[in-house]
């Protein structure tokens, strides 16, 4: 891969941006293989966990410029070419929301910079963890035009929506002190190496867990995200219906007892039906 290196050890998927030289910019190829990647675990169900983070002195840029006057350019000269805005939008956008459906946790460790379409990526994670001297920026409407990826869509349901429509509206900075204040992150380190180390940490505590009990658990989180009380219970119940399991409940008491680390079932591989022959 060229945007990014990836590893897989002790059930911990690792993804990090790994060109610096362009302060990680999203461009075409990011796209390709960053949605290559999560196809491929969401499909082989092995890992349990996904950490994404970062090299240099930001997380990412956000989208290449270079991307709106290239290949993928958006034509606003007919109706035609503003309608076919819909469709590219909706595959930019199929690719983060990977990151919301992918049948494990994801952790974002953001050191430095993360601007534009890097909050768009962020915001679908499951946690972020920053660095002291980090800051977010809704960077689209500095260059005239309106986030489309994915950030006024989920920002507001992590932060205030007043201090969203700030963000939004004025392109300012938004530091790690005040994201964790407002709860976009879940803790700020001193350093990128306490940073990384942190989150391994907690990818790790995850990666002890039953991977189906893990799955069920995002399910249900999100579900709730989205609907009332009452039909986020009829949820609970349909969705403990199916994935219940007495053996899992009982090694997790007996690894604990035994203070050993507990061995569970990974979750089935998928295969598409198109893949079928």
């Amino acid at each position: 891969m060229q945007c990014f290196s990836f590893t897989t050890n002790d059930h911990i998927a690792h993804l990090v941006l790994s060109q610096p030289d362009t302060l990680n910019a999203m461009n075409p190829t990011f796209w390709r293989e960053l949605d290559a990647v999560l196809t491929q675990l969401h499909q082989e169900g092995s890992a349990r966990v996904l950490l994404i983070s970062s090299t240099g002195k930001h997380f990412s840029a956000g989208m290449s410029l270079e991307t709106f006057s290239g290949a993928v350019a958006m034509d606003d000269q007919s109706p035609e070419g503003r309608a076919a805005v819909f469709d590219l939008l909706g595959d930019m956008q199929a690719t983060f929301t990977k990151l919301e459906t992918l049948r494990m946790p994801v952790i974002a460790a953001i050191q430095g910079g993360c601007i534009g379409g890097a909050v768009d990526m962020v915001t679908a994670c499951c946690i972020r963890y920053a660095t002291a001297d980090a800051f977010f920026c809704i960077q689209e409407i500095n260059i005239g035009m309106v986030a489309d990826v994915g950030t006024l869509q989920r920002l507001p349901k992590l932060i205030p929506l007043a201090v969203v429509k700030e963000l939004a509206y004025t392109g300012r900075r938004l530091s790690a002190q005040k994201a964790l204040g407002y709860g976009l992150v879940n803790e700020v380190f001193e350093s990128p190496q306490a940073l990384l180390e942190g989150a391994l940490k907690c990818a790790a505590e995850i990666a002890q867990k039953p991977p189906v009990a893990i799955w069920g658990t995002k399910q249900a989180v999100h579900f709730a995200r989205d609907h009332t009380v009452d039909e986020s219970l009829k949820q609970m119940g349909w969705l403990q219906g199916a994935i219940w399991s007495n053996q899992h409940v009982r090694e997790a008491i007996t690894a604990a007892k035994a203070k050993r680390p507990p061995v569970f079932t990974p979750l089935s591989a998928l295969s598409s039906f198109k893949d079928l022959s």
